[in-house]
């Protein structure tokens, strides 16, 4: 007789199953169809399986695309501020151009009327790569890299903001989002004599 299932090695199978299903049913039907239901009936798991672990369906789709992120977006440190930047931004754009920005956009567009979800994407896709991106910055400055009189969170919006433009609003194309870098660390060098 074969032991009994390890519950903890199922639920992990179960939480794996939901993810794929998720992210797999979002890109495949569109974020605007995707329903709890189809998501239990994809994973073959039952609804209070899911409310048991996400509130929402993009709750679940967020953390979807963090998975599917993993370390794409990372910053890099080859002592090279703006190298390290064309390399970043290249990545992030390139997930935004693919599947996980057709998703990400759904839970952006749910987020703005869903305050829990809005928390969820500051706290968990946001707010840790934007603090990334800020202990870079302040590496460069402590280099003498860039200007230390602005703070790594106005450099941050400065070097993000047209990105999400491009991203949500379609103001340009993400593909030459990697081209502004230059420009605007040109603004963030340091000036003689200051």
């Amino acid at each position: 007789m074969s032991p009994p299932p390890n519950p903890e090695l199922r639920s992990a199978r179960s939480h794996q199953a939901i993810l794929d299903a998720t992210f797999d049913l979002a890109v495949r039907k569109g974020y605007g169809k995707l329903t709890i239901e189809a998501i239990a009936a994809a994973a073959g798991v039952g609804k209070q399986t899911i409310y048991r672990w996400w509130p929402s369906k993009g709750a679940i789709a967020l953390e979807a695309i963090n998975h599917q992120i993993g370390s794409a977006t990372d910053f890099p440190d080859t002592g090279d501020i703006a190298a390290d930047l064309k390399t970043q931004v290249t990545g992030l754009c390139r997930m935004f151009a693919g599947d996980v920005g057709c998703v990400y956009r759904g839970v952006i567009a749910e987020a703005q009327h869903d305050p829990q979800l809005m928390a969820m994407v500051r706290d968990t896709f946001v707010e840790p790569r934007a603090t990334a991106g800020m202990r870079r910055l302040e590496i460069a400055i402590a280099a003498g890299q860039i200007r230390g009189d602005l703070t790594p969170l106005v450099m941050t919006n400065m070097l993000y903001g047209p990105i999400y433009v491009r991203f949500l609003l379609g103001l340009g194309d993400l593909d030459d989002a990697p081209e502004m870098v230059e420009p605007i660390l040109d603004g963030l060098r340091p000036r003689p004599g200051a």
